[in-house]
């Protein structure tokens, strides 16, 4: 029996039920890994039947064997058919987080193998009793705490971030020497783990115009960025820089680096979304479960029109299971030895 990936249907109002729909009519059904809707199959009727699109629903509950060319469904709402396209709320919003936390325990349990998420919006998994920034955050938390990070993989570019879900003002009272040493080390760990890159390849950005100019325009670097530098290469990992911000992506999408380490949340993601707005992965790394995402949000203003394309869930989907295939061997070889 192939192993299960589950996909976390996200915002019940958002364009989660439509991409899933569409990812899996065009899912071939055959290799290692095997999908699982956690979400609810009353949605994702109503979804298929008022956008014309294919697939049958079907429930499923752990231990079952999966229906062939189907939309297996593990059922964890029934919300109805009165929810608004568009307009979440607190009902929306405790689903969504069900969701999630159904997943990683079902992970935990062996049941699946990895998670990939759909979009939520965190105003609403706040009003339905989950008071997390964030997927990443609620993650790590249920995952047991410790070290994690977020890294969006595409083909030309990854990028990992210091600092994820704050305001821009906190950022550089937030960096630290070790902050940077450690997310030096959970990237390029990750990139040896999951992506399967022997002798990683890291380039770290300055947080000010120029890296600072020498200190004209900032000491971060020079105080904390270059010493974070000094830490992580006395811990044995390699990384360079730290490199002005306005030329370092283009470096790394030219091949020259495997990840580029970022200080802040938009610093990071601009010239990722720039390169890979419609393919983009979000990735979770420093965690025991694996799981990726799509790297968009609940496109409230197209859900439920019949415009959201499923590129960026697909390519989640394919990385999830590169992953896992990766962690296997890891796993099988340290057992060999």
């Amino acid at each position: 029996m192939a192993d299960i990936l589950g996909i976390t249907m996200g915002c019940p109002v958002g364009i989660g039920p439509e991409i899933i729909l569409r990812f899996l009519a065009e899912y071939d059904g055959e290799g290692d890994f095997q999908p699982v809707v956690l979400g609810d199959p009353g949605v994702l009727a109503r979804c298929r039947d008022e956008l014309g699109l294919a697939g049958e629903i079907v429930s499923w509950q752990p231990g079952e064997a999966l229906a062939r060319g189907a939309v297996n469904v593990l059922p964890l709402s029934d919300l109805g058919r009165e929810l608004t396209w568009g307009r979440p709320n607190a009902l929306t919003g405790r689903a969504m987080g069900g969701y999630i936390t159904t997943g990683v325990r079902l992970i935990q349990q062996g049941i699946l193998v990895g998670m990939v998420t759909c979009p939520i919006t965190k105003a609403a998994l706040n009003l339905g009793g989950f008071p997390y920034p964030g997927h990443t955050e609620m993650l790590a938390e249920l995952c047991g705490g410790g070290e994690f990070a977020m890294m969006l993989a595409g083909e030309r570019l990854r990028v990992t971030l210091v600092t994820i879900h704050v305001g821009l003002a906190q950022v550089p009272g937030l960096l630290t020497i070790e902050k940077v040493a450690r997310l030096i080390e959970i990237t390029g760990l990750a990139l040896r783990r999951d992506f399967g890159i022997a002798q990683p390849r890291l380039a770290v950005a300055g947080l000010n115009p120029h890296a600072g100019e020498a200190g004209m325009f900032g000491d971060e670097e020079e105080r904390l960025i270059v010493p974070g530098l000094a830490l992580a290469a006395a811990r044995g990992w390699t990384a360079v820089g730290p490199f002005p911000p306005d030329t370092i992506f283009h470096k790394a999408a030219a091949g020259q680096f495997d990840a580029v380490v970022c200080m802040y949340h938009d610093q990071g993601l601009i010239p990722f979304k720039l390169l890979h707005f419609a393919d983009g992965v979000n990735v979770t790394l420093g965690l025991p479960i694996v799981r990726t995402s799509v790297d968009h949000g609940t496109a409230y203003d197209i859900a439920g029109r019949g415009l959201a394309s499923p590129t960026s869930l697909a390519a989640a989907y394919r990385m999830a299971g590169m992953i896992v295939a990766n962690r296997q061997r890891v796993i099988s070889k340290g057992t060999e030895e």
